[in-house]
């Protein structure tokens, strides 16, 4: 796909975005549409239905959470670790192995999946980006946790993006 002609789908929904968020409606279809446009397609993806499945298994999984440390603080996947994507090495993890399976995710996908492209490029062979991000996450029923232990509460980033957020309890700013 040509980056001009992704540039004028990521334009029309956004578009649509804003004129649906007007109406107080957005749906799984125009998430997924939306998606469509940010996303690069360069790090694979998972399913949260996946990831859970992976979860209960208890996987050895690596879990990093790509979002602001407000973001993690409101709520998080459980056992995911914090990291700033401006400031990423993907050395500072320091796994025994470049084979280990890492999940990545954020809000949506978009910041999450520059890190997995940096991962990739540091030689990492197993990393995915969480499909829709934390906020498909939480409008599948899945759980999320913060210091507490589990909440409802998800940070929503902010009101434009918060529309996408169809299940659990909004926070926004810090």
């Amino acid at each position: 796909m040509s980056s001009m002609y992704k540039r004028l789908q990521l334009f029309l929904t956004l578009s649509w975005l804003f004129l649906l968020q007007a109406c107080g409606q957005t749906n799984s279809a125009a998430y997924d549409l939306m998606l469509q446009g940010l996303y690069k397609d360069t790090v694979p993806q998972i399913t949260p239905e996946d990831l859970n499945k992976l979860l209960l298994e208890d996987s050895p999984a690596v879990l990093l959470d790509t979002r602001s440390k407000a973001e993690y603080s409101v709520s998080h996947l459980s056992g995911a670790r914090l990291i700033t994507p401006a400031s990423f090495d993907p050395e500072a993890l320091k796994l025994q192995s470049k084979e280990v399976q890492i999940i990545v995710y954020c809000s949506v996908g978009y910041r999450s999946e520059r890190v997995g492209e940096k991962l990739l490029g540091a030689g990492y062979t197993n990393v995915q980006n969480l499909y829709g991000g934390i906020f498909k996450w939480v409008n599948s029923g899945l759980p999320v946790v913060n210091a507490h232990g589990k909440t409802k509460q998800v940070h929503a980033y902010s009101r434009s993006w918060g529309v996408w957020l169809q299940k659990g309890e909004k926070v926004y700013g810090e």
